[in-house]
């Protein structure tokens, strides 16, 4: 069944919440209403504070989960697949660990930490090293990682991350420095070579980004 009615949601005990951080307010406002108590509501977003968010705002229980998947939308209502197709939920809890093992059994892998705040920090990283880059430039992943002046910006941009992260005292798991941060944005990089970043993506269809 498909709708684009919000009041859709009233019976549903499993909501998988993809909308862009930009929208995320407005549309938990909208759905508030219809959520049931027992719900819960996956933010699968880009983000540090999208969970936060939709907890304020609906009264609802709000699962982080950092995604690594590489998709464009060639056209309306066709998706592909590039690369990838991974999630991260946490706090472990018993809701966590039987979420990942719905989705395990769908096909799609999941990890639960206990550092999930970390990870969405770790994701945000590497978005801030690579997506402006290939906006700007209409660059994919894979050129950017073999560019010697792209990879000098991502050097000053993993640096800045990392100083906000130090002064928020959110601990990013495996990256502590300019070193292991570059590493972990040059493996998404290799990892998603043919991919143009969402930012990209947003700016070629006239999006607000």
């Amino acid at each position: 069944k498909a709708t684009v009615e919000m009041s859709g949601l009233r019976d549903c005990s499993l909501i998988l919440f993809s909308v862009k951080a930009n929208d995320t307010a407005e549309t938990a406002t909208q759905m508030a209403r219809f959520v049931r108590p027992d719900a819960t509501v996956v933010c699968l977003q880009n983000g540090v504070d999208n969970a936060d968010q939709v907890r304020t705002v609906a009264n609802v229980v709000a699962v982080p989960a950092v995604v690594y998947v590489a998709v464009s939308v060639p056209e309306s209502g066709r998706v592909k697949h590039l690369a990838r197709g991974d999630l991260i939920i946490g706090p472990p809890s018993e809701r966590t660990t039987h979420l990942a093992d719905l989705l395990f059994r769908a096909g799609i892998p999941c990890r639960v930490t206990d550092n999930i705040e970390g990870e969405l920090w770790l994701k945000l990283l590497r978005n801030c090293a690579l997506n402006a880059i290939s906006a700007l430039e209409h660059v994919r992943y894979g050129q950017i990682a073999q560019n010697d002046d792209a990879k000098r910006l991502m050097e000053q941009i993993v640096d800045e991350v990392l100083a906000v992260a130090r002064a928020t005292r959110v601990v990013l798991p495996g990256v502590g420095d300019r070193e292991s941060g570059m590493a972990a944005a040059m493996e998404l990089a290799k990892q998603m070579a043919n991919a143009f970043s969402s930012t990209a993506q947003d700016l070629n269809r006239g999006r607000p980004t």
